[in-house]
């Protein structure tokens, strides 16, 4: 009948299959599943589509309750996707049978399916979005489901990404919240990686600028050391002028970085800081390390020109018109090799 479309029929078979001989088979209870999600998709009005969902709801229970729960999901979970699918302006049902479903894997495996858990914050943040849920509620659950991703595994990795993502995405992610989440877990745990980085990482993202951020962003590169945080920390340190930290932190990343063309992106702006910070004779050095990695790279010329011109000032009569004219070829060197920065060949030609 469910073939035939011929879901009238098909409901009634239905009901007295259940009625009369509910344990006979599983099929019982797939096919009854399908049939109401059909009759769902052709409801013509939305008390229709409300009452078949909850004959759906029903066939879950029946199937859960004669044939026990699904081999991966549970019958709870499953709800709550169907619920998700065919109900979507149903909200706090929604929260509820997901709420529902992780704690009945819980209850029964002592773990919960990633995937879950990343479905269903997503849905609460974008409910706060909406301004269905108040900020404390996403960072309660952010605290409480968080720790479920410890560990994961590779197939997890995509929906703790997406878990971590919806969270930064939530606006309750803002730099005051965050601090006081992360300061509470920190003070437990100060050199626990996972929770640095998750600090670093949602905290970046917020645009935070607190001692506190700088501080757990040093202590993370402190027990994480890698070129991409420390080149953020420099970054960090240059806007706020100090330059001392700003340059420690770069050649650090130095030190650590085996990529050459990444190598050359930090020698760039070592003697970018060093030129700001106008120690001439250092940024001229690291811009002369750029280029002999990558003879090629227009803008080290481009910064060692300008160490040339500004840094004369020692010079007097020959020397000192000399200078300029290492710093012109120097200039005109750079100008040939930006193309792809049209922006900054524009400022070489007006220095030149």
């Amino acid at each position: 009948s469910i073939d035939n479309q011929q879901y009238d029929q098909a409901s009634v078979y239905f009901k007295n299959l259940v009625a009369k001989c509910p344990t006979a088979s599983q099929n019982i209870y797939v096919n009854g599943i399908k049939l109401y999600q059909k009759r769902i998709a052709k409801s013509k009005s939305l008390a229709e589509k409300k009452a078949n969902v909850d004959s759906l709801m029903w066939a879950y229970d029946l199937r859960n309750q004669y044939f026990g729960s699904h081999h991966k999901y549970g019958s709870a979970y499953i709800l709550a996707r169907e619920l998700l699918t065919f109900n979507q302006s149903d909200r706090a049902g929604i929260r509820k049978a997901f709420a529902e479903a992780i704690e009945a894997a819980l209850a029964k495996n002592g773990a919960v399916s990633s995937e879950l858990v990343a479905i269903y914050f997503k849905n609460l943040c974008d409910d706060y979005t909406n301004e269905e849920v108040e900020a404390d509620l996403i960072l309660s659950e952010y605290e409480r489901l968080s720790p479920m991703f410890t560990d994961a595994t590779e197939d997890d990795k995509k929906n703790k990404e997406q878990f971590e993502t919806a969270f930064g995405l939530s606006g309750a992610a803002n730099c005051e919240n965050l601090e006081k989440l992360f300061a509470k877990k920190l003070a437990a745990n100060p050199d626990d990686v996972e929770v640095l980085g998750q600090a670093v990482a949602l905290m970046s993202r917020a645009n935070c600028e607190s001692d506190f951020f700088f501080q757990t962003t040093e202590k993370y590169y402190q027990v994480k050391p890698s070129a991409e945080t420390a080149l953020f920390l420099a970054q960090a340190f240059q806007n706020k002028k100090e330059f001392d930290k700003a340059k420690l932190y770069l050649h650090e990343a130095v030190k650590v970085e085996e990529i050459p063309a990444e190598k050359v992106k930090l020698y760039v702006r070592i003697a970018v800081v060093e030129l700001a910070a106008q120690n001439f004779v250092e940024a001229a050095a690291a811009a002369k390390e750029a280029i002999a990695i990558e003879p090629e790279n227009g803008y080290a010329y481009f910064i060692l020109a300008q160490t040339y011109a500004l840094g004369n000032g020692n010079c007097s009569g020959l020397a000192k018109d000399a200078t300029f004219w290492a710093a012109y070829d120097t200039m005109n060197k750079a100008v040939s090799l930006l193309d792809a920065q049209p922006d900054v060949k524009a400022d070489a030609q007006k220095f030149m």
